[in-house]
């Protein structure tokens, strides 16, 4: 998760364990909202994989930043499954991109001769709670920020999901935002947006 239950409570000033049960759920799908919205995979990861086209040389892994890969495999049918790859040359740019100095499979996938493969790796942002490693990255202090400020604006207006206004006192009334993100977190997830091809 993003961020820590304590982090969030000490947002909203509660004291209280009446709502430890909750919140943990409303930052795990914050957590997973962000994940979406960026296209990629926030928290760190130890094996991750991702599968993309044989003929590709640029590959997008949606874990990163990426510490180390483990292996490639390449499969062309369900029978035979993955076989792992040796010796294949890659350079990580920008901890995020992998290139391949060739193609896994040189041949054109086609419906005759499909082929698959695989890349396996660690990577993503080391959590709040934990102390990143040598070679590893925290989550940035916005990313986690951001977090805690959907959360904590969930939680305060949980009772009002889904009303446009309410008139509480002679005629006055109150409107509500009815964007799921907050403006000022749609705008820290855009930096850290993948981008697909």
């Amino acid at each position: 998760m993003l961020t820590q239950l304590s982090t969030v409570k000490a947002r909203l000033a509660l004291t209280l364990t009446d709502y430890d049960s909750l919140l943990p759920s409303a930052i795990k799908a914050v957590s997973d909202r962000f994940d979406k919205e960026t296209n990629r995979i926030l928290a760190r990861t130890t094996t991750a994989t991702h599968e993309f086209d044989a003929a590709d040389t640029e590959i997008l892994p949606p874990c990163f930043p990426i510490e180390s890969v483990t292996k490639f495999e390449l499969k062309s049918n369900e029978t035979d499954g993955w076989s792992e790859q040796t010796g294949v040359q890659y350079l990580l740019r920008q901890q995020c991109v992998i290139s391949l100095s060739v193609p896994l499979n040189s041949q054109s996938s086609t419906l005759n001769s499909p082929a698959l493969a695989r890349v396996t790796l660690t990577g993503g942002y080391v959590l709040p709670g934990t102390t990143p490693s040598a070679g590893q990255i925290a989550l940035p202090d916005d990313l986690e920020q951001a977090a805690v400020e959907q959360v904590a604006y969930w939680f305060r207006n949980r009772d009002k999901t889904g009303l446009l206004r309410t008139w509480p006192h002679d005629g006055t009334y109150e409107g509500f935002l009815q964007s799921d993100l907050l403006l000022e977190v749609r705008s820290v997830l855009k930096k850290y947006e993948r981008w697909n091809l």
